[in-house]
This record gives structure tokens, C-alpha cells and sequence, in this order.
């Protein structure tokens, strides 16, 4: 396969992921702010929040902006000169799957296609109806779509594994973003992890992952944040969780590498940092320091994502 093709493949399935995990933030954010003032930090840092998990804070500040609900759901929703806006991410993935056409099957294309096409009539809906969270679940409705088309459709090669790949990066990313800022910048100042922060605050954290029902299920009490975090790191079960996305990593490389017959650095970095996942401890997780880990994993994320570029898609 053309390396070039390859990063199309890889960035479409990216951007798809991004935009939905960016509508999961911004519901968070809603959510959160329905509850009493106060119970974790105040109106203006649920929504500054969400800037930070889509790593546009710089750009968000640098414009003079304000962290309300409506600037902050217009940066992170619809904003063109925002590179990670949920408009941006989807505008990119139909360009990338646009240059790589005649690998994506029918059914993929037109999900995306008309994702695009149908993005600013529904946005508008959304604004005129005031029905923000509707169009919120569109979006990741439409995410599940195309994820499904790709699942259901597609040639189990190397075109698959690339998009696989993406798919999962991204999502380990995000999953370790939403969790730092929920525990870093949402607890109140002087509330220990694991106390009394309001009940509602972490059932919305696991709505943000669509894991409310598998918490229960799992663990069968209120939730605790050291449970939610061991749910959303740990557990192999819980498909958006860090380690159940760096099995499907490691098992997507390992393939490409019986297909090119040949290892690189990116199969050592996403081995190492599985089997860290897999002998970790939640208990030693948070005497060390939970925003110290989840930061560090998140640079190692990076550091992989780069390696797989530099290995299969050098495209200079």
C-alpha cells in the first residue's frame, strides 16, 4: 500500500473518532452544568474544561473568548478556524477519505459524505431550537455509523488495520484527556480523590464514555472515582479503556508486521506500554499520582502515533 494512502486511512478514521469524543466532551460539559454551582469548580471551569480536553486552549485564549456554554460549544462545535472544532475534524475526514475513495467501501463513503453534507443544516437546527444535545448525539450517532461501516465492510488488510489504528490512538488519547481533566482541573480545590464529590458529577463522567450501564454492571454500587478510573484504564472488558485500546493497537501492528515482514520501533513503544496497562495497579495508580500518570501516558500515546507515521507513512 502507498504510504500516502495509508495516512488517509489512518487520519479519516482519526478525525471520525475525534469529532465524537469532542460531542461526549461538550455533553459532559452540559450536563455538569445543570448541577448546583460550586460542586466542582464553578460554571465558567465545566466549560473551560472541555477547551482543555480538546487541546485548544491556547488558540481559545488567545482569541479573548469567554468560557460560557454558547462561545464554548460554538469553538469546540462549529468553529472553521478552530483545527480541532467537531466541524473541522469532520470537514478533514471527507478529505481524507476523498483522496483514498477507491479503497473505502459504498457503504463507508456515503456515511461520510453525508455526514458532511447534512453537518451545517443540523448545526443550524441545533442553534435555531436551541436542541444542542440533539445534535450532539447525531454526531456521535453518525461516528457509529461510519465506525460500523468500516467494521461491517471492509477487507481485513492493510487498509483495515490503518484505519484500526487511528481509530484506537485517537480513542486512547481522548479517554486519557476527558479522565485528567475530570480529576485535575474539575476537583474542587482541597477535595481529596475519592470524596465527597457529588454523585451526579461522575454518573455524567460515565455517560461521557457511554459507560453508566457497564459500571453498574460491573461493580454494582454508586459510582467512586477510583472505580470509574480503574473501569476506564484497566478493565479489559470496557471497549473505550486504555488497555482494551492498546490490545487492539498492539494487535493491528503485529498484523502489519506479518504483512511487511518487518518490526520498528512503533511495535516496541505500543508493547511496552501494553504490558505497563496490563500489570498496573489502580491503588498504586493513585498513590503515584493520577494526573502524573495519565499525562505520561498521553505523551507516550503521542510518541506511538508519531512512530507509526515515521514507520508506515512517511509520505516527504
Amino acid at each position: 500500500m502507498l504510504s500516502r494512502t495509508a495516512n488517509n486511512l489512518y487520519w479519516l478514521s482519526r478525525y471520525m473518532e475525534r469529532a465524537e469524543n469532542f460531542a461526549r466532551a461538550l455533553e459532559v460539559a452540559d450536563r455538569m452544568t445543570m448541577m448546583p454551582d460550586g460542586s466542582a469548580g464553578g460554571y465558567e471551569s465545566e466549560w473551560r474544561s472541555t477547551v482543555i480536553t480538546s487541546g485548544c486552549l491556547k488558540e481559545f485564549d488567545e482569541a479573548g473568548l469567554r468560557a460560557d456554554g454558547p462561545t464554548v460549544t460554538e469553538f469546540v462545535g462549529r468553529n472553521p478556524d478552530n483545527p480541532s472544532s467537531i466541524y473541522t475534524c469532520i470537514r478533514l475526514a471527507r478529505e481524507n477519505g476523498r483522496a483514498v475513495r477507491t479503497t473505502l467501501t459504498t457503504e463507508m463513503w456515503e456515511s461520510l459524505n453525508d455526514t458532511w453534507l447534512s453537518f451545517d443544516q443540523r448545526w443550524a437546527d441545533a442553534r435555531r431550537y436551541n436542541e444542542i444535545r440533539g445534535f450532539l448525539d447525531w454526531v456521535k450517532e453518525r461516528s457509529t455509523l461510519f465506525r460500523g461501516s468500516l467494521y461491517g465492510t471492509m477487507l481485513r488488510d492493510d487498509a483495515f488495520d490503518f484505519a484500526r489504528l487511528g481509530t484506537y490512538i485517537e480513542r486512547a488519547d481522548n479517554t486519557a484527556r476527558i479522565l485528567d481533566v475530570k480529576y485535575h482541573i474539575l476537583l474542587p480545590e482541597g477535595e481529596a480523590v475519592g470524596g465527597g464529590v457529588d454523585y451526579f458529577q461522575w454518573t455524567s463522567l460515565l455517560r461521557a464514555f457511554s459507560a453508566l450501564g457497564s459500571y453498574h454492571y460491573l461493580y454494582r454500587e454508586n459510582p467512586k472515582p477510583w472505580k470509574i478510573a480503574e473501569l476506564m484504564i484497566l478493565r479489559r472488558e470496557m471497549p473505550r479503556s486504555l488497555i482494551s485500546c492498546y490490545r487492539e493497537i498492539v494487535g493491528h501492528l503485529d498484523k502489519l508486521a506479518e504483512t511487511y515482514g518487518a518490526r520498528h520501533e512503533c511495535h516496541r513503544l505500543a508493547g511496552k506500554l501494553h504490558s505497563r496497562l496490563q500489570f498496573a495497579d489502580a491503588n498504586e495508580i493513585f498513590q503515584s499520582g493520577m494526573h502524573e500518570f495519565l499525562t505520561e501516558f498521553i505523551e507516550r500515546n503521542n510518541r506511538l502515533g508519531n512512530e507509526i507515521t515515521r514507520s508506515y507513512m512517511f509520505i516527504g
